[in-house]
């Protein structure tokens, strides 16, 4: 089995966010400030074992897969920032990983092909919604810039496979204009490099409803994270009636306990061959957006291991080749949504994914 982590490289100080944000901003920046909004809190969340690293030192990266390996994780799905014209950020990070070959670690890429507003790393900002980097989709020339910029990737002998097909996650599918120019372009290169089978598609959702659609532009397969649970089941909608009207209508944090919310995680559908299902840890969006934020409150190392253990149950009866869990996330640290140790839990979420990977096989 295969867990894959997404992980995010918006830990170092660069041009853009100097200019954007003030001299020196990273993600830390907002994990730093928060602040408890309501009495039992979980804020601000403290890094332990890693302090507020920098992901310019090898060291880190080396740390972050020691981790990562006695969690259980296999590989990890580094975000991949492509905003056309050959436009890139926070590429740094894996850019070392590549040239360095270390860490000896797993990896794949998927593209956050979402543009930059102000928002997306700090809504109670004055600049509001202000673009700062727009996604664009320019056409045939792009797409295949884009497909040799990551050719040295895909050749890199730690890039994970599907079927012997490199893995490329897509997180907005809808968003591309020119999604099966895309995708049978990049096939195509791939086999002429090859790729004889081309590259194992995986578009990212939110909502069961958009599977199928998904599958039908071309993907082979799609990855659910029901984050967004309460937006889309009704029977979620129906238990949470006044917490949404505080969030909607009052401008207050929505609150869902997460051993409410974490039974919604896992469903029937994840037993499909081109589903994968995800696990979730936590989720406190709080840092970036306040009273605007989303929290599963009360997350806990036993309740996640429950979770966990659903979620194998989920996968362990398919083909080998799918059996694979996605984690969000290893580092979301300003949605709360991490794996790295903390001052309150330590390693104790690591430990329990550790254990009930070892108590699923092991039966």
């Amino acid at each position: 089995m295969e867990i894959i982590a997404y992980y995010l490289p918006q830990y170092y100080p660069f041009k853009e966010n100097n200019e954007w944000w003030g001299e020196g901003f990273t993600e830390w920046t907002n994990v730093g400030k928060a602040k408890p909004l309501f009495k039992s809190h979980y804020q601000p969340k403290v890094p332990a074992d890693l302090g507020y690293y920098d992901l310019r030192i090898e060291e880190i990266r080396q740390k972050q897969v020691e981790l990562a390996i006695e969690a259980g994780v296999t590989g990890f799905c580094y975000w991949h920032y492509w905003f056309g014209d050959g436009r890139r950020l926070l590429d740094m990070p894996f850019r070392e990983v590549l040239n360095s070959g270390k860490p000896d670690f797993p990896f794949c890429l998927g593209w956050a092909n979402e543009s930059w507003k102000a928002k997306v790393w700090n809504s109670a900002d004055a600049k509001g919604d202000v673009m700062l980097m727009e996604q664009k989709y320019p056409g045939k020339t792009d797409i295949e810039k884009h497909f040799f910029e990551i050719l040295p990737v895909i050749q890199d002998p730690r890039y994970m496979r599907i079927e012997n097909r490199p893995i490329f996650v897509v997180y907005k599918p809808f968003l591309m204009s020119d999604v099966s120019e895309f995708i049978e372009e990049w096939n195509n290169l791939a086999k002429t490099y090859g790729f004889d089978d081309g590259f194992f598609f995986i578009g990212h959702t939110l909502d069961n409803k958009e599977k199928d659609p998904i599958l039908k532009m071309g993907f082979d397969a799609v990855n659910i994270v029901r984050t967004g649970e309460y937006r889309f089941n009704l029977d979620v909608i129906r238990k949470i009636p006044l917490k949404l009207f505080r969030f909607k209508v009052l401008k207050k944090p929505l609150k869902l306990s997460y051993s409410f919310i974490s039974k919604y995680f896992i469903q029937e559908i994840d037993k499909k061959e081109d589903v994968f299902p995800t696990i979730i840890p936590n989720w406190d969006h709080t840092p970036r957006s306040g009273n605007y934020g989303v929290i599963f409150h009360k997350s806990t190392p036993s309740l996640f291991k429950e979770h966990v253990f659903k979620a194998i149950e989920a996968v362990k009866n398919k083909p080998n080749s799918r059996q694979i869990l996605f984690l969000k996330s290893w580092n979301e640290w300003g949605e709360g949504n991490y794996m790295e140790p903390d001052l309150k839990f330590g390693k104790k979420y690591i430990k329990a994914l550790r254990s009930a990977i070892d108590e699923s096989f092991n039966q």
